[in-house]
């Protein structure tokens, strides 16, 4: 099994930690997580060469950059990527921090005479669109759209496509392992928030209850039987969210800020504090079921709505 460690002096690990929690912390007061997004509607950040959207622990690193630095345009790349596009960093621009890994072939520590993967965690550094000169962002890339009829649909079908077992009404929204249901109350009873709609704060709970709905053991097989208020619980909770958000961000929908992020925050930010890397574990989990979901058609029915 590949085991992770990090290269050279730079904490890579630590230091995208401290950048979450910085975050989290600021927005704690009015449940403003950093997978939400004040001015802007989120979209997932995408590299500038291979034009591929960013997975995992960089999309949540870019987020909380871009929030920090006021972005709007989710695009980003290297100096030298930049450079390859006819862009030029301006000087004096900061960088913000991503992580990619390379496997490396080592003997084991237990048998010398045999080896095994190491993954090395590296430190990239990116720029934003915003931070160069002479590049022109395509018409309409990465911009809002105003009308999010198309992206409610979308949504619709994603959710329709992944088959799950969907119940309308009462007051909670939850995901039912023993029926293996989700439950989710009326939208006439979702109210918003500043920055999303009642009809957007539906759907971003729902994909936070398909996210949970993925963990099954015949799914996903994460636990999730965790106690309320224990770590394990909260950090579920947290995998939901990401996932949530990141769906969200496919779609086209903004994620809702959720008044229920004060009963996990302590949770969150113990963990985080304590493991550096625990945002990274929840952050892959949150991929690996958003990858999930839409490998189960919602993907093919969003793309070809």
């Amino acid at each position: 099994m590949a085991q992770s460690q990090t290269e050279g002096r730079f904490d890579v690990h630590q230091h995208v930690t401290d950048q979450i929690i910085a975050a989290m912390e600021k927005g704690a007061g009015n449940w403003q997580m950093p997978w939400h997004r004040s001015g802007h509607a989120l979209t997932r950040p995408k590299n500038i060469a291979s034009g591929n959207a960013y997975r995992g622990i960089n999309i949540l690193a870019l987020w909380v950059a871009a929030e920090a630095n006021g972005y709007s345009h989710g695009l980003w790349g290297t100096y030298k990527q930049w450079q390859e596009k006819g862009a030029q960093v301006r000087k004096g621009e900061r960088s913000s921090v991503i992580v990619f890994y390379r496997e490396i072939e080592t003997a084991r520590e237990d048998d010398p005479s045999e080896t095994e993967t190491r993954l090395f965690a590296r430190a990239s550094r990116v720029f934003n669109a915003a931070q160069v000169d002479g590049f022109t962002l395509p018409a309409g890339e990465l911009e809002p759209a105003e009308d999010n009829t198309h992206a409610i649909d979308a949504a619709d079908a994603f959710a329709a496509a992944t088959g799950a077992h969907i119940e309308i009404g009462g007051s909670m929204a939850c995901y039912r392992p023993g029926p293996d249901a989700i439950a989710m109350p009326e939208r006439r009873l979702f109210t918003g928030s500043a920055t999303s709609s009642p009809t957007e704060a539906w759907y971003s709970t729902l994909l936070h209850e398909l996210t949970h709905w993925s963990g099954a053991e015949h799914r996903l097989a994460r636990d999730l039987s965790g106690r309320f208020g224990s770590d394990s619980y909260a950090m579920e909770e947290l995998v939901a969210e990401l996932g949530a958000a990141f769906l969200c961000a496919e779609l086209g929908i903004t994620a809702a800020p959720r008044p229920d992020h004060a009963a996990y925050l302590a949770h969150w930010l113990k963990v985080l504090k304590a493991d550096k890397k625990a945002i990274f574990t929840a952050a892959s989990a949150a991929s690996r079921a958003a990858d999930y979901l839409g490998s189960l058609g919602g993907e093919k029915e969003r793309m070809a709505a």
